[in-house]
């Protein structure tokens, strides 16, 4: 029989499960944001150049909800898990490049699948990526990666609990007097 103290201290599949979830839905929100906002500047852009080119967010919110997964996949594999007893900075800095040369893997699996299904040749997944493609990309990926991992990392800080309150209450968090 467990004790209260090791019930409370190991959560069980429902908490875990909502934690996951709420975790996936936070990453791929923000994601999916962010993705919606350069799809639309792109669009705008085309358009400054005479590209037509129409607002299409699907592609953007599937890309976020893949993302978001492939980041909770990297969790459970404990990426960047080493860092955490570093300053914060300098944790959200090593896992967000964790993450993103992560990511990068991931997608170049993707590609060599998608391939493989279409019946072309997989050792054309290399040759065929446009560097300044992969480049622009990995920018806006690592550009979302450092505010998302700052974020996630805050509460170890804080406590948890504390950045909701920080965030979501009324009045500000009370500071001790000197």
């Amino acid at each position: 029989m467990t004790s209260p103290t090791s019930a409370a201290a190991k959560p069980g599949f429902k908490q875990r499960a909502t934690h996951e979830l709420k975790d996936y839905a936070f990453v791929s929100g923000y994601l999916a944001i962010l993705f919606c906002a350069v799809a639309t500047y792109t669009m705008l852009l085309l358009r400054k150049y005479g590209e037509s080119s129409t607002l299409n967010y699907t592609f953007a919110i599937i890309n976020a909800l893949v993302i978001g997964k492939v980041i909770l996949i990297g969790d459970m594999m404990h990426i960047g898990r080493r860092a955490e007893s570093r300053p914060l900075y300098q944790t959200v800095i090593f896992k967000s490049i964790a993450f993103g040369l992560f990511i990068f893997a991931f997608h170049l699996l993707e590609e060599f699948i998608k391939r493989l299904i279409h019946h072309e040749p997989a050792g054309t997944v290399l040759h065929q990526i446009e560097l300044t493609q992969l480049i622009s990309r990995a920018i806006v990926i690592l550009c979302a990666l450092f505010p998302l991992f700052a974020f996630r990392e805050l509460p170890r800080y804080l406590g948890e609990g504390k950045l909701h309150e920080i965030f979501f209450s009324r009045t500000p968090p009370s500071r001790a007097e000197s």
